[in-house]
């Protein structure tokens, strides 16, 4: 047994779902990020027209956003509906 369940103490986990939303944010905003920073340290292009990277981040932001909140919602109802363990056993 570890620590959390000696103490009794639930432990709070966010669910697939979020961390489906994290992964998609990341994949699909990190690349157009990249290139604005890649571009405003002078690496390349100071100019750069990255549509694609634009396209891939315009349609991933949002979708993501909405996992990570249905995630978190369906994380903090699994989180309050866990009962309390007993302490001591």
């Amino acid at each position: 047994m570890d620590e959390i369940s000696k103490s009794g103490r639930r432990r709070f986990r966010f669910s697939k779902l979020f961390w489906i939303g994290i992964v998609l944010l990341v994949l699909g905003t990190g690349p157009l990020l990249s290139v604005i920073i890649y571009a405003s340290l002078g690496f390349g292009d100071p100019n750069p027209n990255p549509v694609i990277f634009g396209i891939l981040a315009f349609l991933t932001f949002w979708p993501s956003v909405a996992c990570m909140l249905t995630g978190l919602i369906l994380s903090l109802v699994k989180y309050r509906s866990e009962p309390i363990p007993p302490n001591g056993s």
